[in-house]
């Protein structure tokens, strides 16, 4: 029984000790306010550092008691103490409109599930003192009065105004000057083209419809049929040949395995020389047989397998490429201009907005 009753009073002890540690206190700054002012009621809780602490919750303009109205409460502030305490606070800001003096009841705070309360304060609310043995010092309300106006506050507005009127006359002018400035438009062409044995076989039946292999002057016969085959082998064959003897030709092609044809074109090309440096007389069958050699030379060696359809890309001048350049500055400088236009005036046009309201 004496180990029972020694141990029971260990813990009543223990228990005042641990309610002893819990210290609620209320403090308002100050005690006396005008009518309409504001006061603030600090409330604070001292407890274990671990300890769930629950301060009292209004709602806004809710009445502490009738006639002081809360407007609003902090959230919860903590500070260390000593002996691993903790302080808890929260503050409250509360007003009134009715001139007496208040009892504030005290607050309820819940530390760990437990109710504690603190003081109770007292709030004094003083009106305004008016003397009505003077009326001739009280006026009636006013009606609406227009704000005066004031240059300092619309100069600025005023020349940014002017701003954006003098961006807008400068890109109007640079638009002319890129309208007026007429465009280079440059197209990619994709054209026919035919093969050199087309256009060879195309020469010579013009050369027929001619009826230059009858005529009567061989020279120009030969001169035509000669200059379509070296424009042929050049496009051919990837060399020189209008620049070439006819000599130097059938050296270059001396390569190819109809050594026949090639025997006819050196024929060919002799007879030509002939005709037109030693004005030799050829004869109407040898004609005849020197363009059906040309022709036999041209459906030996022609290539059909070959692109139809040739890529024409334009080349601009280096005065084209500037004016394409400046042209793309403009159209730059132009669209800069137009964002900053649109920024600005719509600066301006808030600016106004809140000045006339």
């Amino acid at each position: 029984m004496k180990k029972i009753l020694i141990l029971f009073l260990l813990v009543v002890a223990g228990s005042i000790q641990l309610v002893a540690q819990v210290g609620i206190e209320a403090q308002i700054d100050s005690i006396e306010i005008m009518i309409g002012q504001q006061a603030h009621i600090e409330l604070s809780a001292v407890a274990g550092s671990s300890a769930k602490v629950e301060f009292p919750a209004f709602k806004p303009m809710e009445q502490l008691t009738p006639g002081v109205e809360v407007l609003s409460a902090t959230s919860t502030a903590t500070e260390n103490v000593d002996n691993g305490q903790t302080r808890y606070s929260q503050i409250y800001t509360v007003t009134s409109f009715d001139g007496k003096l208040y009892y504030l009841p005290p607050f309820t705070v819940k530390v760990d599930g437990k109710q504690y309360k603190s003081k109770s304060l007292a709030l004094k609310v003083i009106e305004v003192e008016v003397d009505t043995t003077k009326l001739d010092q009280f006026f009636g309300p006013k009606d609406v009065q227009d704000t005066p106006f004031q240059w300092s506050d619309w100069s600025f507005i005023f020349w940014l105004s002017v701003l954006v009127l003098i961006l807008c006359a400068l890109g109007y002018y640079l638009y002319l000057r890129l309208r007026d400035n007429k465009p280079i438009i440059t197209h990619i062409r994709v054209v026919k083209r035919l093969l050199p044995h087309q256009v060879a076989m195309k020469e010579i039946e013009q050369i027929k419809a001619d009826k230059m292999v009858t005529s009567e002057d061989p020279k120009a016969y030969y001169t035509k049929l000669t200059d379509t085959l070296r424009r042929y082998i050049e496009e051919r064959y990837g060399f020189s040949a209008m620049e070439m003897t006819s000599s130097e030709i059938i050296a270059h092609l001396t390569a190819t395995d109809d050594q026949k044809a090639l025997d006819e074109l050196r024929r060919l090309f002799i007879t030509a020389d002939l005709v037109k440096f030693a004005k030799y007389s050829t004869l109407i069958n040898e004609n005849d047989m020197n363009l059906v050699n040309a022709i036999e030379f041209i459906n030996q060696t022609k290539q059909e397998n070959q692109p139809t359809e040739e890529t024409l890309k334009p080349q601009l001048s280096a005065a084209d490429k500037r004016s394409v350049k400046a042209r793309r500055v403009l159209k730059t400088l132009i669209s800069l201009i137009v964002v900053i236009c649109a920024l600005l005036l719509a600066y301006v046009i808030y600016e106004a907005y809140q000045l006339l309201n």
